[in-house]
């Protein structure tokens, strides 16, 4: 039984072997001549982020509830609403726990068949899945920008906001261990699947709940594609094959955005909204977040407002296209920012 500690070697010698074995080779597993490099401890920790359910990886730091308020309302309540409470981008993070759920770890309203949402904090079982989630995916539109004490102090918010800490709690290494013993949801989860974290967490020695049976023959010579993504929707979300790691047999698509920006001598328009983080709250031809595209071109065609485009985009705010508010977009340079308001405008080409 391999310890925690040993993942990064497991990986990359996974990896070793997964290369070593596509080619062919007939040579030991041990012998790795000439395929790849030792990694360093900078890339191992730069990959190793994950925050187990023991709090393995957690790292250190603290925030109070206070400073999570501050940040959530510049950061978060964009898509999530000043309480967490927001329906309107994704569905909502708070509501439906009762002070009866921290002491039995099971959501009464989860059982209920007239209950007519459930929230995060109602589902999640441990408060380390929703640290590691805050950290390595959020805010939306720069994921990953959270210092460690911006998240602890996020998720100090978010455990007031649902009643399982008091307003002057502040959320550190340590104490998030006292948070998982009153998560309303912590008995929540079954292990009797047999799949991970298996024995070693779960302490119950069960079998897999699969008895799949290799299979070796009447392979297929060639891959079917089922389905694909309009063209309208091809950078509603960046560039897809950036969001795959370069391990194992699945490659995203490349965008128009992208290409265009690796064939030019310059980053088109349309690379220039992948990157600055634009396409995740605006496509071209169907509301996201914010309107389309085509929606902002058709409101202003024939108008000269490239000026007050250029302000309204850096400063950021709402009201014109509803109360969802665009964060300020202080980071894009000027001239960038002139591309971006001149290609809005003329109904953002992807060609």
């Amino acid at each position: 039984m391999f310890k925690f500690s040993d993942r990064p070697r497991l990986f990359f010698t996974a990896l070793a072997f997964a290369v070593v074995g596509g080619a062919g080779a007939s040579f030991a597993l041990d012998d790795f001549s000439g395929v790849g490099r030792t990694a360093t401890p900078a890339e191992l920790k730069a990959w190793d982020i994950d925050v187990r359910p023991d709090f393995l990886g957690l790292p250190k730091g603290s925030g109070s509830v206070d400073q999570g308020m501050d940040i959530w309302e510049g950061k978060c309540a964009v898509c999530h609403g000043t309480f967490g409470e927001s329906n309107k981008v994704f569905t909502p993070l708070v509501g439906g726990v009762e002070k009866e759920d921290l002491k039995t770890g099971h959501v009464a309203a989860l059982m209920r068949k007239d209950f007519p949402a459930r929230t995060t904090f109602m589902k999640v079982p441990t408060v380390s899945t929703l640290f590691d989630y805050i950290r390595r995916a959020m805010p939306w539109n720069a994921p990953k920008s959270l210092g460690d004490d911006e998240v602890y102090a996020v998720l100090a918010y978010l455990l007031n906001l649902s009643d399982i800490v008091p307003s002057d709690f502040v959320l550190n290494d340590q104490t998030i261990r006292d948070v998982q013993k009153i998560m309303p949801n912590r008995n929540g989860m079954t292990f009797d699947h047999a799949m991970w974290p298996g024995k070693a967490l779960s302490g119950k020695d069960v079998k897999p709940d699969t008895h799949a049976v290799a299979c070796m023959k009447d392979c297929k010579t060639a891959p079917e594609i089922a389905s694909s993504l309009p063209d309208y929707a091809l950078a509603s979300h960046g560039n897809l094959a950036d969001q795959n790691r370069r391990v194992g047999q699945v490659r995203g698509q490349v965008t128009a955005a992208s290409e265009a920006a690796a064939t030019s001598g310059k980053p088109s328009a349309a690379a220039l909204a992948e990157a600055s983080g634009c396409l995740g709250c605006h496509a071209v031809s169907s509301r996201l977040v914010g309107p389309s595209y085509l929606e902002v071109a058709d409101k202003y065609k024939g108008k000269d407002v490239s000026a007050q485009i250029f302000a309204k985009v850096r400063a950021g705010g709402e009201g014109v296209w509803g109360d969802i508010a665009m964060p300020p977009q202080e980071e894009i340079k000027d001239e960038d920012l002139k591309t971006l308001v001149a290609w809005i405008l003329d109904g953002a080409p992807t060609k």
